[in-house]
């Protein structure tokens, strides 16, 4: 495995002419849009921007559930996403005749977890918020999710994250490296989180990233950490916790399972693993590989864990699942050294100051 990774990074190193010429489209592209030759549509509305400038998971559908779940207290809100990998096109509202092959897994989360929000998908997002604005006309917020990169719509607040493992910094573009843009254009948000951080990063540590990031004085920087929470059966939803007697077979299809992998072998007694590609679509063929692979675990307490991204794509197999002991770990974010407050009041600073109003105490106060 060690070795897979060095001849695939060495592969990647000869690519680097091919990130040249990828690096210069991109910088005439923001060029362009920085000169006001191509101009960014603005609505009438505060829209939220959450996205990153590199390919693979930096946490964002944690972030965006976040901000439903704390903005939704206030207004009436919506989240809209590309929609990923699934088996439709154009923009769809999402109900509860959807699936996550009609609406993507991401989007199919949100709306599991915010019912009362407004989720939508459509790959061309300046076509689909008029759309959505006109199917939910009291939306007074949108949430957009993974839409930095895209500079067609005019976003007041953009919150970019980077991996804590993978810094922006030090990365390189396309396809020697997993930067899709500039690195330079990262001076366009307004707020900065390193996320998947440890729990235990020191103010040293946080201190010499500070230092390599460069913030502007108009930007902050957050760093946020990703907390396991107790696993609840797929279908049951009843919960159960990891324990020290337990084998696990680790079931995912996401961009950076290394995180989970090590806590869920910390948490064990032992686990065995199942890896797809991020966003993987499950076929029968799929599930008769899992089965197959719990079923040769020898330990008499065992049971299978995946997350709720690929949960959603599992659920098409509802029949089959009900008497296997599948469970589904949710995550939530973590912010260190006692940021949250501060994000918070940044975050809902942006609609009140949008509408002009009055400064009113957080809820949490």
């Amino acid at each position: 495995m060690h070795f897979k990774n060095i001849y695939l990074r060495s592969f990647r190193l000869f690519l680097f002419p091919i990130s040249i010429l990828y690096g210069i489209v991109v910088a005439l592209r923001n060029l362009l849009y920085d000169k006001k030759v191509i101009t960014s549509v603005e609505f009438n509305i505060p829209i939220i921007c959450v996205g990153n400038i590199s390919v693979g998971g930096t946490g964002k559908s944690p972030m965006v559930m976040y901000l439903a779940e704390l903005l939704k207290k206030k207004y009436p809100i919506a989240t809209l996403s590309r929609g990923y990998k699934r088996r439709t096109s154009g923009y769809i509202l999402a109900n509860d005749q959807f699936t996550a092959n009609e609406l993507g897994d991401e989007p199919m989360q949100f709306y599991l977890h915010h019912p009362d929000v407004a989720v939508a998908v459509g790959e061309k997002r300046i076509e689909a918020i008029p759309q959505l604005l006109y199917d939910k006309p009291n939306t007074k917020l949108i949430i957009l999710d993974d839409a930095f990169q895209h500079r067609e719509i005019h976003s007041g607040l953009n919150i970019v994250l980077t991996d804590y493992s993978n810094l922006y910094t030090r990365d390189f573009l396309l396809p020697t490296g997993d930067l899709r843009d500039q690195r330079s254009s990262m001076s366009r948000a307004e707020v900065i989180i390193v996320t998947k951080c440890p729990l235990n990063l020191s103010e040293h540590e946080k201190f010499l990233i500070l230092k390599e990031l460069n913030p502007s004085d108009n930007q902050k920087v957050f760093f946020t950490a990703i907390r396991y929470d107790t696993p609840y059966h797929i279908i049951t939803q009843e919960k159960f916790p990891l324990t020290r007697e337990l084998e696990v077979l680790l079931v995912c299809g996401i961009a950076n399972p290394t995180p989970l992998k090590n806590y869920i072998h910390e948490k064990t007694k032992t686990y065995d693993a199942l890896f797809f590609k991020d966003h993987h679509i499950y076929s029968v063929d799929d599930f008769n590989a899992i089965t197959e692979r719990f079923d040769f675990l020898s330990e008499a307490k065992k049971i299978i864990i995946t997350t709720e991204k690929d949960a959603v794509r599992l659920m098409k197999f509802k029949e089959l699942i009900t008497n296997i002991p599948v469970y589904v770990i949710p995550i939530s974010i973590a912010f260190l050294f006692n940021q949250e407050k501060e994000f918070m009041e940044l975050v809902e600073q942006y609609p009140q100051d949008f509408y002009n109003l009055p400064n009113l105490s957080s809820d949490t106060e």
